[in-house]
């Protein structure tokens, strides 16, 4: 039986809000204190996902976690109610109030590192949490994020949810927006490859964090059982990194044997990719962009690497490329000379994921993919699979219970807090998953 690709969307959250908190993302920076929409927002995530699905792919989502998160202010020496904590904060210390009410983890490329059972030492799929050290609004979500993939992938005969890594700088671990997977088909061995920008030996860049350690890698390598043949490790450019390309999947982005990356996504270039058509016996298909097709700054803007690549049925392949990549002139230009070459790339949909993007989050960062056989399909959760009845009742969920507007003047407002928490109770009901949130309890 033949695996799929699933590809498991995060859910926005109601307190998506641009705070402007992400160093190095230069959208999230450039927008920083405009107002947002959360509820469009999230019908846009669900508008992509409902595509996929249209399209006869396999979709899933990943519920928000809880926000504003009060237990980061207690930790922090804010006391009182919840409302009085959320207060005090806005007045004390309005990036800490922030932190706490951010909606972040509706990226879920960096939820987590996945290994498909074909690759792992036991068969199973095999998952790490990202620790996320690097931003505190995003190291508050690890452990929720395994208590969500736990919910769903909780047949242990199948699958394996491990704890992040330790939460020290030097084990600082994004999950799968540095690392992809290339294989002939879903269900054979692939070849891993992870994508780091420093590690003990090599210098970093200069402007911005990076924000990926090998050591990180290296280590969710071991935990997964990896073959170490069939991983290869690979370095960020720290001037990528300094001009706004903070993961590697702002860069480049794989599906089955195609690579589609600019000439400036890693140190060594050359090697890297001798390496991975070595690994793929000869089989690597790369579509490599040079910077006079399209420049850093333009990739960047538009987000052209943090698309889809989207296998068909037929064996066509689809890229799904955010909205920015059209009003591009330079990208969209090449995308049209791309498909007239035929080098891999069949088709190109864009998709409007604007509330997104003006955080610095396409398409690809969206989803966490994970491979499947049909048995661990079928063991995992069934209620956070997509379908057309899922669509419309998530879609009232939404509409009933998202604020079409938010300004990050606006977090500590004690109403934001309820309307989350109902809003969530209520959709773990949608989901069947129980008493998922720690509010439940």
């Amino acid at each position: 039986m033949k695996a799929v690709e699933v590809n498991f969307d995060g859910l926005v959250g109601p307190t998506h809000n641009y705070s402007g908190l992400a160093s190095g993302n230069l959208a999230s920076a450039r927008n920083r204190e405009q107002v947002s929409n959360p509820r469009a927002a999230a019908l846009q995530g669900l508008a992509k996902m409902k595509r996929l699905h249209d399209l006869g792919l396999s979709q899933g989502l990943l519920p928000p976690q809880p926000r504003p998160e009060p237990g980061l202010l207690r930790q922090l020496g804010f006391d009182g109610s919840d409302a009085e904590v959320l207060a005090r904060a806005a007045h004390e210390a309005p990036w800490l109030l922030s932190a706490c009410c951010s909606a972040s983890a509706m990226w879920a490329a960096n939820a987590a590192t996945v290994s498909p059972a074909a690759d792992t030492g036991d068969g199973r799929v095999h998952f790490t949490p990202a620790n996320l050290v690097s931003q505190l609004h995003r190291s508050i979500e690890a452990d929720m994020t395994g208590t969500i993939l736990r919910a769903i992938f909780h047949h242990p005969e199948f699958f394996c949810v491990h704890s992040p890594l330790p939460a020290t700088a030097a084990l600082g671990d994004e999950g799968g927006a540095n690392h992809s997977r290339l294989c002939t088909a879903y269900s054979n061995r692939g070849v891993a490859l992870f994508v780091h920008g420093r590690s003990r030996q090599q210098p970093g860049p200069q402007r911005f964090p990076a924000r990926q350690t090998l050591e990180a890698s290296e280590a969710v390598a071991r935990q997964h059982g990896l073959d170490p043949t069939r991983v290869i490790y690979a370095q960020q450019r720290p001037d990528a990194i300094d001009a706004g390309v903070f993961h590697n999947d702002v860069i480049a982005v794989a599906n089955r044997t195609l690579l589609f990356c600019h000439e400036s996504a890693f140190v060594d270039q050359l090697q890297v990719l001798d390496q991975l058509d070595h690994a793929l016996n000869g089989e690597l298909n790369l579509i490599q962009v040079n910077e006079h097709e399209i420049s850093l700054q333009a990739a960047v803007q538009s987000y052209l690497f943090n698309s889809q690549l989207l296998t068909l049925s037929g064996g066509h392949t689809l890229l799904l490329a955010p909205q920015e990549c059209r009003e591009n002139e330079q990208v969209w230009h090449y995308l049209q000379t791309l498909l007239k070459a035929r080098k891999g790339i069949d088709a190109v949909e864009v998709a409007d994921l604007r509330q997104s993007m003006r955080n610095g989050g396409g398409p690809a960062c969206l989803r966490l993919r994970v491979v499947l056989e049909p048995k661990a399909l079928e063991a995992c959760h069934q209620g956070v699979l997509f379908s057309d009845q899922l669509y419309a009742q998530l879609t009232d969920w939404v509409e009933r219970h998202y604020r079409d507007r938010l300004a990050p003047s606006e977090l500590a407002d004690p109403a934001l807090l309820d309307e989350s928490r109902v809003a969530l109770d209520e959709l773990t009901r949608i989901l069947g998953l129980g008493s998922l949130y720690p509010f439940q309890h």
